[in-house]
């Protein structure tokens, strides 16, 4: 059970990793990034989260995986 849960939030992560990155070259983005400095904080999140789903969901399918 824990490795298909540990899929399916590898792939949301996935997911969020690709709108992150989408984001982060949107030309709404690239405008604030050379105004501010910064990026929007809904680029930060969908990255940050993507990373922490990534982990997550490799090291619960990793964990599954053990448990046999």
């Amino acid at each position: 059970m824990n490795n298909i849960i540990g899929l399916v939030i590898l792939a949301v992560g996935a997911v969020l990793l690709y709108f992150g990155y989408q984001s982060w070259n949107a030309p709404v983005d690239q405008a604030l990034t050379a105004v501010t400095g910064s990026h929007t904080d809904t680029t930060i999140v969908y990255i940050v989260a993507g990373i922490a789903a990534v982990i997550g969901g490799i090291s619960l399918t990793l964990s599954g995986r053990r448990t046999a």
